[in-house]
């Protein structure tokens, strides 16, 4: 048959294929009685919604067809019928405000089936659906060959020896090879439908790529750009030092256009250089003295310069205890605090610093994204959970003083982005600090890192920095291509986790 095909064109629907169309329709349900449109409901479904109606045309010959009708799903109980979904046939429920692609009938003539014509229709609804903004497409799914099985075993247990591969069932293996996924079984689906008993599969297939609308002005960015600012510690005189090279490279970034500054962990420490004749514990107290006030300045930044700046991390005091906290500074002016949860026995033995118990990931304009700092990027369930909450973005500012520190940090960074499917940046200091007591060297090399799939560069690495020398890192991530991952790629390590035999959970 392929070898004798001259031509395969997809093309809407017109009133003139309407002859050939009852006749394919006859003969694609020859075992169900009216198994065909009146030309009235053909014009009707063109002139409702013609982009929702296609033909596969074949040497001429109309060899395939796919009707739809866009409904407001939430008005519809799981459990609804053919009739109900269609207005009683007369196609009312047709919305154009409606949030999903339902389909309404597809076939392929018995002679053109095994040129996988039915993928292309299936093809064309998906990108029908994204192009619309709908979240997704669902329609009744029948399971003609269940009548041979009914006596056995319920349309439940049926639909799992499908899946399994242990019944063959050509319409419904068809649909879940195309990404389609069973939802409920509907009862007294379509009237007639005798070969399935009248049960239908309801599949579903969402779109990753819908934005729910919104009726801010303001859209939420799809690429992306990080600023990572590997910075050098250097004795600095006062606070005014700090934030006037902090505010240096934010004026840096965001002349790149960057949506987001992430400085590492502890970029402040010179500042206890003037405190170095006390014990390390109290250095590090009069530390924090500053941490409101940065934060404050950072906040400040951050709206002058339209940029989301993520603060690293600093000490700060609360209720008599110290911890390592930092804030995300957002461009609308708001803030928001994070805490590093698994101290260093260096950090609890020389400073008496505690663990934090909060973990959250953060809405902003470019998406969710989550923060750990540190030693805490070494623990990988925290960024699965951070992962469960949607995060795209992984920021992990660090502070490592020797190479096998940091390799610690890379390369379990490299890992968090390759199970959790996401983007992850970070961003270290570099350099000397002689008279600062427990902060002596540093080692560091920024980086960003991806999934490691087709979309994506093949070792994993999308930027990184020179190391051990201070500089602005800056690099484009898509977030459409983590959607893409996540439903298409080659291994799908968020999706095939085994929630049947371990689960992960907050307390």
């Amino acid at each position: 048959m392929i070898k004798d095909i001259e031509n395969i064109e997809l093309r809407y629907l017109t009133i003139n294929d309407y002859q050939e169309l009852k006749t394919a329709m006859i003969e694609a349900y020859s075992n169900m009685p009216n198994s065909y449109w009146n030309e009235e409901h053909i014009q009707s479904l063109i002139k409702k919604f013609p982009e929702g109606q296609v033909v596969i045309i074949v040497n001429d010959q109309l060899a395939g067809c796919a009707l739809s009708i866009i409904v407001d799903y939430d008005k519809f109980e799981d459990h609804h019928t053919y009739r109900e979904i269609t207005g009683n046939y007369t196609f009312e429920t047709h919305l154009l405000q409606g949030d999903v692609l339902y389909g309404i009938d597809v076939f392929i003539k018995s002679e053109f089936r095994g040129l996988r014509l039915g993928r292309r229709l299936y093809d064309y609804r998906k990108e029908l659906c994204e192009g619309l903004n709908l979240r997704g497409i669902a329609f009744g799914g029948r399971i003609p060959n269940y009548h041979k099985y009914a006596d056995k075993m319920t349309p439940k247990e049926y639909i799992e020896k499908v899946k399994r591969k242990e019944i063959q069932d050509p319409v419904l293996n068809f649909q879940i090879s195309n990404d389609f996924h069973p939802s409920k079984v509907l009862k007294g689906y379509l009237e007639g439908d005798e070969a399935s008993n009248e049960f239908a599969v309801l599949l579903e297939w969402d779109n990753i790529y819908y934005k729910k609308p919104t009726k801010k002005a303001a859209i939420q960015k799809k690429v992306v750009r990080l600023g990572l600012i590997q910075w050098q510690m250097r004795l600095y005189k006062n606070l005014e030092e700090v934030m006037q090279q902090a505010e240096y490279f934010i004026d840096a970034v965001s002349g790149y256009r960057c949506d987001f500054a992430l400085f590492p962990e502890f970029f402040n420490a010179p500042l206890m250089a003037e405190n170095n004749h006390l014990p390390e514990s109290e250095a590090i107290r009069e530390l924090s003295k500053h941490t409101n006030n940065i934060a404050q300045r950072f906040s400040e930044l951050a709206i002058a310069y339209n940029i989301n700046v993520i603060s690293g991390s600093m000490p700060q005091m609360r209720n008599d205890l110290l911890y390592n906290v930092g804030f995300l500074c957002k461009r609308d002016g708001s803030m928001e605090r994070y805490e590093k949860l698994h101290i260093t026995p260096d950090e609890a033995k020389v400073w008496g610093m505690q663990g934090g118990s909060q973990l959250k990931t953060f809405d902003t304009d470019c998406g969710k994204i989550g923060i750990l700092i540190c030693y805490d990027s070494e623990f990988p369930e925290l960024s699965r959970l951070l992962a469960d909450e949607g995060m795209d973005i992984l920021f992990i500012p660090f502070l490592t003083d020797t190479q096998n520190g940091y390799s610690r940090v890379r390369n379990c960074a490299q890992a968090r982005a390759i199970e959790n499917e996401c983007y992850v940046a970070i961003a270290g200091s570099v350099g000397n600090l002689p008279k600062v007591h427990n902060m002596d060297i540093q080692f560091a090399q920024s980086m960003v890192f991806t999934p490691c799939d087709f979309a994506f560069p093949a070792n994993g690495i999308k930027a990184e920095a020179t190391t051990n020398t201070e500089m602005i890192l800056i690099a484009d991530v898509d977030i459409d291509l983590l959607r893409e991952l996540n439903q298409f790629g080659s291994v799908k390590n968020l999706r095939d986790r085994r929630k049947d035999i371990f689960e992960l959970k907050k307390l």
